[in-house]
This record gives structure tokens, sequence and C-alpha cells, in this order.
């Protein structure tokens, strides 16, 4: 097997789908370093629980998450044109909403250390008609240079992803000596908050897979990853602040409503109560 090979894991029954993007060379023989193609996870195998798959292959795992994802895109856009989802397959006339003039969404900058997943999170950004600019960092650089980042994009809401996860068998979940990259997120969310101190100023939202949930909000962001240290969908913070970016400022989001079209729901992504950055105008320029 080689780097780039797309394969699943025999001993957790071929749940997920990995590409192999390392191969290490160890006491007990080689090691292969794994990343979900579809959920966002790294993980590490022997060769021998490792299952050589076609590139397109889907677990039945992860088609339900990809059922859930293509729903949620559904479901924003259509709760913005204001036909009820309800509806859809009944002959009920549906009241159309009345458009604004014009309006503005927040904008988004989302710094996550892994090329590939941002790639995704900006695909998805496009088609909900957001406003994203995306760089890839090293989650621990992170830290060091989000501030100067900041200052150049001018963002109304800030994402910082990236890969994480607990130290196998651990019992603490408290301890943050016992994560992979929760102290580079809480660092980073700390500089931020340096920055601009004002929540509804600057929406955060901070953490990966399994991420230390409880340290990052108490760091200063607004909504962090993972209540309950499970794997986390890459377009979970993108659900989120998308909800964020279309409230008006006039509203201030429930945590309900933010976690309502995300993929892990409230296992994996959680937070504190954030006014909208949507801004309406009027009147709609006739050169527009």
């Amino acid at each position: 097997m080689n780097i780039g090979d797309i394969v699943v894991r025999k001993s957790y029954d071929r749940d997920i789908t990995f590409k192999i993007i390392d191969v290490k060379e160890t006491s007990r023989g080689y090691v292969y370093v794994l990343k979900g193609i579809n959920l966002r996870i790294i993980a590490d195998s022997s060769e021998e629980d490792l299952e050589l798959v076609d590139r397109n292959t889907c677990s039945d795992y992860e088609e339900v998450f990809n059922r859930k994802v293509n729903t949620s895109i559904k479901k924003i856009l259509l709760d913005r044109s204001g036909i009820d989802i309800r509806n859809l397959n009944r002959s009920v006339p549906v009241k159309e909403k009345k458009d604004l003039s014009f309006g503005r969404p927040g904008k988004i900058l989302h710094v996550d250390g892994d090329a590939e997943y941002l790639e995704v999170c900006l695909k998805v950004y496009k088609q909900l008609s957001l406003d994203a600019v995306g760089k890839v960092i090293k989650e621990n650089e992170q830290p060091k240079q989000i501030v100067d980042i900041v200052k150049a994009v001018k963002p109304d809401i800030v994402i910082i992803t990236g890969h994480d996860g607990v130290v196998k068998d651990t019992r603490d979940f408290m301890d943050l000596d016992n994560y992979k990259n929760s102290r580079h997120f809480i660092e980073t969310v700390t500089e931020l908050r340096n920055y601009e101190p004002g929540y509804d100023n600057l929406v955060i939202f901070a953490g990966a897979c399994q991420s230390h949930y409880e340290a990052i909000l108490d760091a200063g962001a607004n909504f962090a990853s993972s209540p309950s240290r499970v794997l986390i969908h890459c377009l979970d913070p993108v659900f989120i602040c998308e909800r964020i970016a279309y409230t008006n400022i006039e509203k201030v989001v429930s945590i309900k409503e933010a976690l309502q079209n995300t993929i892990s729901g409230a296992k994996g992504v959680g937070g504190l109560q954030t006014r909208g950055k949507y801004r309406e105008g009027f009147p709609k320029s006739k050169y527009s």
C-alpha cells in the first residue's frame, strides 16, 4: 500500500473511508497514517488491518452523513427563499417572503490546518452565497498569525479549525495535555479576544474533532467543539456560521437555532447566544 491509496479498516467494520497520507517505519513494522475522506479524522493502522477500496467508495455510515449535508444545504437555501420545506411535497400554496431592498451577510474568515478540508468548506460557502476567505495555516502557527490576518481580511466571523483528538484511553477530559491541538485553538482564541473583546463584534468558532470544548469557550469563543468529545463533520462550523451571517443584527440567535442544520448536533458543537451579522439596506441602487 502507498501514500494516496484509499482504504478502510477491517477492525472497525469498514465504517470510515480513509486516504493514506503517510507511512512510518517503527519497531512494530510499518504504520500507516490515515485521513478521513468524508469525515474529519486522523488515525493510524497496521497494514494487516487495511483493505484497499475504490476511490468513490462510501460506507453506509458515511452515506448517512452525506445525506445530512445535502439536506442541510437544501434546507438553508429554501429557508432563505421563504419556502417551508414541509410543504415541498404537498399541493399547499406557499406564501412568498417579501424580499428586502438589499442586504449584506457577515463576512467569514476560515483558517484551517488542512488544505483539502478547507477546499470542501469553501465550495459550500459558495453554494450558500457567503463571502468567505480561506487561509491554510497549521494549528501550531495559528496563534502567531491570526491577528494580522484578521486585520487584513476584516471579517465579521472567524472560524479556527484543523485536526485535534484526545489521547487514547484517557480518563481526564479536562487536562489539556491529553489533546493534540486544543491548546493551539485556545491560544488562537485568546489572541483574537485580546484584539477584539466584544463577542458580537467578532464572532469566533474554534475547535475540531474531540476538542476541549469548555476551555475553548472559556478562552472567548462564541462556539466550539466538541461537548461530547466526538468526531465532527468539517461542515459543522460552516453551517453554524451561515446562520449567524444571515441573521439580522437586531436578533440574537439561540443556540438551538444555530445547531439546527449541523451534522454532529449538540454532541459535536455548541456555544453561546450570539447576535446575527446580517445588515439590511435601503434603497437598492438601480446600478447594482
